[in-house]
């Protein structure tokens, strides 16, 4: 079943509009001109990604920077390792995010549904 969701001029060429259509979060990403839609939570954590940025056909998640090809859904990287901590921080902070370091490693990101896009002259249509 197709869903109007938004217009087109709702989503400029690299933008992103979260929309919901049949019970289901939705972001419309406009990459390289052609609009996509996909999953609006991040398959790591859960982040809305219409926060995120996009470069081209690639969502960066905006809480920890996870990749997705809006094309696909599929993972294009995991979120990027932290690195050496800055010096002077207070032991108990340091010690707190190197434990947060070890569980986030344990956090699989998972890829995202799709969503079949129809553009009908200014309206944007969703397949649910």
């Amino acid at each position: 079943m197709l869903i109007e969701v938004a217009k087109v001029r709702d989503v400029p060429p690299g933008g992103l509009k979260a929309v919901e259509a049949g019970g289901k979060e939705i972001v419309l990403a406009n990459g390289d001109g052609k609009i996509y839609a996909i999953a609006r939570r991040c398959g790591h954590m859960n982040a809305p990604l219409e926060k995120g940025t996009l470069a081209g056909n690639i969502l960066t998640c905006p809480m920890h920077g996870a990749r997705f090809d809006v094309t696909t859904g599929k993972v294009k990287s995991e979120p990027p390792e932290g690195g050496p901590m800055p010096s002077g921080l207070p032991e108990s902070f340091v010690h707190h995010m190197e434990r947060l370091g070890s569980l986030m490693a344990e956090i699989k990101t998972y890829d995202l549904p799709t969503y079949r896009v129809q553009v009908e002259g200014n309206t944007i249509k969703v397949e649910i």
